[in-house]
């Protein structure tokens, strides 16, 4: 039986209830198929805990389903950097964690044994040498301790505040800290040190924020980590694309994160061992990252990459090894519609544009997958006078999807 606690110990747990009934908002508890409705009932609890001023209730023929309503216009720092702060612990967890800020408060350092040693002589509590170097060790892989070796002693100290740090520049750079924990990947950084420093944001806001992408930070985190060490890696990924999600391994060397500056959506490019090709998969269903060995041949797989990128109008690869030419031919009156030109080589990405004769253009581009260009391509009708692709899927598609729409919107005589 599932029972229910507020602070968990891994935030895996709840992430994918957050962003699938709370962001994406159309999924009811009779959806919840992956476990009993008693999970779904504590997770829910759970999150209306955290955020509960944000949430609301719609009910429709599906039933009662609950969705966050945020408006980053209104914010000045991102709700969600809540459900980061809302984990589990023991008492000897809570004990440490305070031992350890005021035994290094003066930059000095210690073993495991001499750790107890001043912990039952200061603090009266008596707690086993090993239980501390499992939390120091613990404290070492976040980045709150360091180690180092001396002779056969490993000493653990504390890495400086950014108020000890950076004494008299801090306060200058609070400003920079509040903008970018708004704007930036892995912006709980910033708003753990304005709340370390008890600096609120006022002067920041921002019209258009992916506030949800914030629970998908710890995957960018390890992925950018194997990129800087050039390692391969192993991705659990989740596809949301049945009912019930299905599960897939795959082993890759990470490339490139692409982020989609109309959805805020981003991706992680890489190299797949099994097909041999580059390809892509979205990071929020990206459940775990394992950093693997180095991989040799990481220089020159980005160089690759480089390469290849101009081929891609979005973030795919396609299906095949064959590219995809695509030509479209258009009607602009020019003088009056010069602007649809402009638009043309502003979101065109590099297609080459040809005057043909007087008011008539042509857009041709070639690429990897070319059902990318269609939803682009389509908001030129009216102007359209052919289009033609070495594709005949696409092209069938394209008419296809012109005459469904001539039909739907035809006057009835």
């Amino acid at each position: 039986m599932s029972e229910y606690q507020e602070l968990v110990k891994s935030f895996q747990k709840s992430r994918n209830y957050v962003r699938d009934f709370l962001i994406y908002g159309f999924k009811s508890r009779e959806d919840f198929s992956v476990k009993s409705g008693r999970t779904y009932d504590n997770e829910r609890r759970r999150i209306e805990s955290w955020l509960s001023e944000y949430i609301q209730a719609d009910y429709g023929p599906q039933g009662k389903t609950l969705s966050l309503r945020l408006d980053s216009n209104l914010l000045g720092t991102n709700p969600l950097f809540r459900v980061w702060r809302s984990k589990s612990f023991t008492a000897n967890d809570l004990m440490l964690h305070f031992f350890f800020l005021d035994l290094f408060r003066e930059d000095a350092s210690f073993t495991a044994d001499e750790l107890a040693d001043r912990i039952l002589k200061d603090y009266g509590v008596l707690l086993e040498p090993q239980l501390i170097r499992k939390k120091a060790n613990e404290y070492v892989k976040e980045g709150i301790l360091t180690s180092r070796k001396d002779k056969k002693r490993l000493l653990y100290s504390m890495e400086p505040e950014p108020a000890r740090a950076l004494p008299g520049v801090l306060p200058a750079l609070l400003d920079a800290v509040r903008f970018c924990q708004l704007t930036m990947p892995l912006g709980f950084i910033g708003s753990t040190i304005l709340d370390g420093q008890k600096a609120a944001n006022t002067v920041f806001l921002v019209k258009h924020g992916y506030y949800g992408f914030t629970l998908e930070d710890e995957v960018l985190f390890r992925l950018l980590q194997a990129m800087h060490r050039q390692q391969a890696v192993t991705v659990r990924n989740r596809s949301n694309k049945t009912l019930r999600p299905q599960e897939e391994i795959f082993h890759m060397v990470p490339l490139k994160i692409f982020v989609s500056t109309r959805t805020g959506r981003r991706f992680l490019c890489g190299y797949q061992m099994k097909s041999r090709r580059f390809s892509t998969l979205r990071l929020d269903q990206i459940q775990q990252v394992t950093a693997e060995g180095p991989f040799d041949e990481y220089i020159c797989l980005h160089e690759k990459l480089e390469r290849n990128l101009p081929s891609c109008f979005g973030v795919s690869f396609g299906a095949s090894h064959e590219m995809d030419t695509l030509k479209l031919t258009l009607h602009i009156r020019e003088g009056t519609e010069d602007y649809i030109l402009q638009r043309l080589r502003r979101e065109g990405r590099d297609g080459i544009i040809t005057r043909v004769e007087q008011d008539i253009w042509t857009y041709e581009k070639t690429v990897f997958d070319g059902n990318e260009l269609m939803p682009w391509i389509k908001t030129f009708l009216g102007r359209i006078l052919s289009f033609a692709s070495s594709n005949a899927f696409l092209e069938q598609k394209f008419y296809r999807d012109v005459q469904e729409m001539a039909r739907m919107y035809r006057r009835e005589e």
